[in-house]
């Protein structure tokens, strides 16, 4: 069974490289893709030199657009939807998001943050729909549409098709996973102004 890890990345230079490599370290994964989303720093030559396969984007085309993008180019029959930013991964919490896919029949799981930092601890708790890290086959994702332009609407996009499809979905609990918020990425106001942009997106997908 082939599995893949798409990783959308928009200047991520600085976690990237602590994300790819227990993700590169886990034997399960037949091939890790970075989908660098038109971004200004050195987020492909990390992506490049750490060993994974590497999606340049033109110009950003936000999260959705990216994983539409790395879907498109591997057949994988399982993909592993995992965030840049993160903070605290390991091999160990891959494996909680494949396995009941892999192992018992789930079409998707939902990777829910457990004793990290607060503030996305309680976030995950209030939305954990709303989670980047997930395993879905590939006849999902692939299903959804609106996919490649709804940005970061996609966790919406295929949470509805879910819903609508009744397919068996699982939560998993991902203990120490945390990840950097965008007001500590970009500074207070640019990064708020990036938060409003991102629950737009959100919202659009709820209507």
């Amino acid at each position: 069974m082939k599995i893949a890890a798409i990783i959308p990345a928009y200047n991520e230079e600085k976690t990237l490289g602590s994300v790819l490599r227990p993700v590169l370290a886990c034997r399960e994964l037949s091939e890790v893709i970075v989908v660098d989303d038109g971004s200004a720093d050195n987020t492909a030559a990390v992506a490049r030199n750490a060993g994974a396969r590497v999606i340049t984007l033109d110009r950003n085309s936000g999260k959705g657009g990216a994983v539409a993008a790395g879907f498109r180019s591997t057949d994988a029959e399982i993909i592993l939807l995992l965030d840049a930013d993160l903070i605290g991964l390991t091999t160990d919490h891959v494996l909680s998001l494949l396995r009941p896919v892999t192992e018992n029949g789930s079409d998707m799981t939902l990777g829910i943050f457990s004793s990290g930092r607060f503030l996305t601890y309680l976030a995950q708790r209030i939305a954990p729909q709303l989670t980047g890290q997930r395993a879905v086959r590939r006849s999902v994702l692939g299903a959804v549409s609106g996919l490649e332009l709804s940005r970061f609407g996609v966790e919406i996009a295929l949470n509805r098709y879910a819903k609508k499809a009744v397919l068996k979905t699982e939560t998993v609990m991902l203990p120490g996973l945390t990840h950097i918020m965008k007001e500590e990425k970009m500074g207070l106001f640019a990064g708020f102004a990036s938060r409003l942009r991102m629950y737009r997106d959100i919202i659009r997908y709820y209507r």
